[in-house]
């Protein structure tokens, strides 16, 4: 199970629309000055972190009264996966392994962002936080997750950036989880010590590049 924004695709992209595009669009619309418009919306965006309407367009559309939609579309040359990612999805595509997307992305974000890579044909099945009704930070999306796909717990690894999903889904009683202490290549990697990390799904990789292999994976989930 992987996680899309920052652990396959570059956070950079996500980072720039809520922290710089959007704030500046607020800016210009409500004839304000952008670093005030920054720090309202920042205030806005932190009292629902983590929150299943934190990810939603239609929300921060409404109270926003923008078009958040359009906006993305309108930056979406800036979409793309971290490096290594694709070949990782690649070779994954090649084994006798099941591999979900697992995402708080709101349904509008995953259709513009599998517009640009394709990222969602890279995988058995695509869950959204929307669709289980409750973001990965909550209990009650792992359950619904479970009742729809009805994985092992045990032999299922989950690779996520956020340390607080991670959290979650260990207190659901998955084991194998790992940390991608790099989700925005604009920024160095990050340092978090509550669960295994690795820079880039990439490290996954074997180095032998014929066949490619997933063998440090395979250490980890048994693959064939």
């Amino acid at each position: 199970m992987l996680d899309m924004d920052g652990t396959l695709l570059d956070l950079a992209y996500d980072n720039y629309m809520w922290r710089e595009h959007i704030p500046a669009e607020y800016a210009r619309r409500n004839s304000m000055g952008e670093a005030e418009a920054r720090e309202m919306l920042s205030a806005k965006f932190r009292s629902l972190e983590g929150k299943l309407q934190w990810y939603c367009l239609d929300h921060w559309s409404e109270v926003l009264d923008l078009d958040v939609k359009a906006l993305h579309r309108r930056e979406n040359a800036r979409i793309c996966f971290l490096p290594g990612a694709r070949d990782f999805l690649q070779v994954a595509q090649k084994h006798d392994v099941r591999v979900l997307l697992v995402t708080n992305s709101h349904r509008d974000t995953l259709e513009i962002k599998t517009e640009v890579t394709g990222i969602a044909d890279f995988f058995d099945a695509v869950y959204t936080s929307h669709e289980m009704g409750h973001a990965k930070e909550d209990q009650p999306f792992w359950h619904a997750l479970y009742e729809a796909e009805g994985f092992d717990r045990e032999t299922t690894l989950f690779i996520d950036d956020n340390p607080i999903v991670l959290e979650s889904a260990r207190t659901f009683g998955i084991s194998m989880l790992l940390n991608v202490t790099r989700p925005d290549t604009r920024w160095p990697a990050r340092e978090h010590r509550d669960f295994p990390a690795i820079e880039s799904v990439a490290s996954l990789l074997s180095q032998e590049p014929n066949p490619p292999a997933l063998t440090n994976l395979e250490l980890l989930i048994g693959a064939d």
